[in-house]
């Protein structure tokens, strides 16, 4: 248990220090009988989080260790730098409660300790005191080793892992968020936010959808988690982001947002059909789903000789089928829309289009025949007002003219080119004018007299 220990929380350190580039090189530092193995170099650690400072000796053989004291040294150590003690609780009440050490058994002469809820003020120099006795000496004595482990405390810049599984639409799941470090300090507080798709601000997820998890890897290293659930909708939830904000003591904060993406699942439209037009079968599935499905018609493994065409807009695929059927009686059409969400078959309703044909043809001739009684009425409203204006002028022209033989003028225009039968022209003589000077529709005997020829 203690390898395991030792070998999760090193790894961890090796890891952080080696964004920093820092050197994680252990040595020996001996003088006289005493030697301490510690970090040659700087170890790295961010606010926030922990850090493990490695320690092991050895010591004279007549020496018996009984414990370990450890102090933050600024200028020189003293009792007033402690920040740990095996015996003894006067230490630094900025550490209390944050040390603690890797191995409590003294014997296994492991000295790591860690520290956790680290701020900026950790930085600096670590020095052991190892106490015990010699066999020739004092009851209560001790060693302080001169050699001093280095820490340098940067700015957290470690996110938290948001584990986001395939999403889809009427499908419940569960989110993930799992804070950095590995550390048994203070539990961090999780806070979940979302945004719109549209830009909407952020708003906080709370309620008992929230759950947190601590995960004991060891006896000093835990990993902490929320988890929350969500029952993801297309319109509402696709293309928008989840956040997931991880608070440490000390107002300490980092965050991780990732942008949520919605599958659909295939469904085939209403508008999905098969038409019958003659011996020639033409259908049409069309399916919208996301990631795009694709379309395949199982009637096509008995046939070779065919037309599929398709057309994708945004969301939705259009599969055209074109095939020749001089048997229809037992078709039966179905469309199948797959993707990596799942799968959806339907079997299309079919028309068989021939009357609808024979009606179609009929509508060209009804609109000829509309029209051209419409033209054959206003041709006749035309001329019956043509006729209806030209009439009396006809009838004034006609007079106009007699009147003008009977003053024995000579027109331009004679009144024989509107009569209908030519006749000849006669020049009235002086009985014929005065007839026509006195005629009227109703002639009396006496016109008669007067017309009689002279003797």
């Amino acid at each position: 248990m203690f390898v395991l220990i030792c070998s999760t929380l090193l790894l961890f350190i090796r890891d952080s220090s080696a964004q920093t580039g820092a050197s994680l090189e252990r040595r020996n530092f001996c003088q006289r009988d005493f030697c301490i193995n510690l970090i040659d170099g700087e170890i790295t650690a961010e606010a926030g989080l922990c850090v493990v400072i490695p320690c092991s000796f050895t010591t004279n053989p007549m020496f018996t260790p009984r414990g370990f004291v450890w102090f933050k040294c600024e200028n020189e150590c003293s009792a007033s730098n402690m920040i740990f003690s095996s015996d003894s609780s006067k230490v630094q009440s900025a550490f209390r409660g944050r040390v603690s050490l890797l191995q409590p058994d003294v014997s296994k002469r492991d000295c790591s300790i860690i520290i956790n809820d680290l701020t900026a003020s950790d930085s600096g120099l670590y020095q052991l005191r190892v106490t015990g006795f010699h066999f020739f000496g004092k009851p209560e004595d001790g060693y302080t080793f001169s050699s001093t482990a280095t820490v340098s405390v940067k700015e957290l810049i470690q996110k938290p892992t948001v584990m986001v599984p395939p999403l889809t639409e009427g499908w419940q799941s569960t989110l993930s968020c799992t804070a950095p470090g590995l550390c048994s300090g203070s539990a961090p507080e999780f806070t979940w936010m979302w945004r719109g798709g549209g830009g909407e601000k952020d708003s906080h997820i709370t309620g008992n959808i929230i759950d947190f998890a601590i995960e004991n890897l060891n006896a000093v290293s835990q990993r902490h988690s929320s988890t929350i659930t969500l029952n993801p909708s297309f319109t509402q939830h696709h293309n928008s982001e989840i956040t997931c904000r991880v608070n440490f003591v000390n107002n300490i904060t980092t965050e991780e947002t990732v942008t949520l993406k919605v599958n659909l699942y295939p469904k085939i439209l209403n508008s999905s059909k098969c038409e019958v037009q003659s011996d020639v079968l033409t259908c049409v599935c069309a399916s919208e789903g996301l990631p795009l499905p694709t379309i395949k018609w199982p009637l096509l493994e008995n046939h070779t000789q065919y037309s599929v065409t398709t057309t994708v807009t945004s969301n939705t695929v259009t599969s055209t089928l074109a095939l020749t059927l001089k048997d229809q009686s037992n078709t039966v059409v179905e469309c199948v829309s797959s993707s990596e969400v799942g799968n959806v078959e339907k079997s299309l309703s079919m028309i068989t289009s021939e009357r609808r044909k024979d009606q179609h043809s009929l509508i060209p001739w009804v609109v000829v025949a509309a029209v051209s009684l419409s033209v054959n009425v206003v041709l006749i409203i035309s001329l019956m007002l043509l006729w209806y204006v030209a009439t009396p002028s006809f009838y004034a022209l006609k007079a106009l003219l007699m009147h003008w033989k009977l003053l024995d003028i000579s027109p331009h225009v004679t009144f024989s080119s509107f009569q209908r039968n030519k006749r000849k022209e006669v020049k009235p003589n002086q009985e014929d004018t005065t007839y026509m000077s006195l005629k009227k529709r109703d002639q009396s005997a006496e016109y008669d007299v007067i017309g009689q020829p002279l003797n």
